[in-house]
């Protein structure tokens, strides 16, 4: 898994950081690239550097503009590949941690990684398995190693499915959502995507930055 990570980290750097571009991504492919990213950031560990909430957003934006647009996706298609993917990503990531045990996130030697099972970890002392499970979904590498680490811990199986549901479906639609209200309200949105996805990525950001706050404040 340690050799996973670093060939995705070298597969991204080789491409110039395209993987990192919402707007490239879904000029490239489409839901399609939607769907692989969010399977693969909520299901696997080597997924932890991909833009899950910048994606959405951008894509929602996107959404918004006129059919004729060169940028143009299809909002349904778009809600439809994001959800499939998070909820199924998130699954298989949970069936890793069952059947692997603590191998599996122990192999990892990426430090955002382990950083992201400290913080996971310190979430599900605090908030238990259903509301851990909903909220991850809104915090960045969190979202990614939540989904074993509760597979690890032994979180029944059905409860898992249930929560991951409503975190998947709340995360996928309501951030693409908030990303077409937004492309329907500013006449040529299109034009100010770059600074657009810079404040979605500080947004989504802020939850670990609470998260950080609040362990150190509980350490002291």
């Amino acid at each position: 898994m340690g050799f996973a990570v670093h060939a995705a980290v070298a597969v991204r750097e080789s491409l110039g950081g395209s993987l990192l571009d919402p707007k490239s991504l879904l000029a490239t492919f489409g839901p399609l690239g939607v769907f692989v990213v969010m399977f693969a950031e909520t299901g696997l560990l080597i997924g932890f550097f991909l833009p899950g909430d910048s994606l959405l957003f951008t894509a929602g934006v996107l959404a918004a503009t006129g059919a004729g647009s060169a940028l143009h996706v299809s909002l349904p298609a778009v809600i439809v590949a994001a959800a499939v993917g998070a909820v199924a990503g998130a699954q298989v990531g949970f069936l890793l941690g069952r059947r692997g045990g603590s191998a599996v996130l122990s192999r990892v030697k990426n430090r955002h990684v382990h950083e992201g099972v400290a913080r996971g970890s310190a979430m599900l002392s605090r908030y238990g398995y259903g509301k851990a499970v909903v909220l991850a979904r809104f915090i960045p590498v969190v979202r990614t190693v939540l989904n074993p680490l509760v597979g690890v811990t032994g979180m029944p199986a059905r409860q898992f499915a249930l929560w991951q549901l409503l975190g998947g479906l709340l995360w996928t639609v309501g951030v693409t959502l908030a990303g077409y209200a937004l492309g329907a309200s500013v006449p040529n949105i299109d034009s100010y995507l770059l600074p657009i996805i810079a404040v979605v990525v500080l947004v989504s950001l802020s939850p670990l930055v609470v998260e950080v706050i609040r362990a150190r404040r509980g350490r002291a």
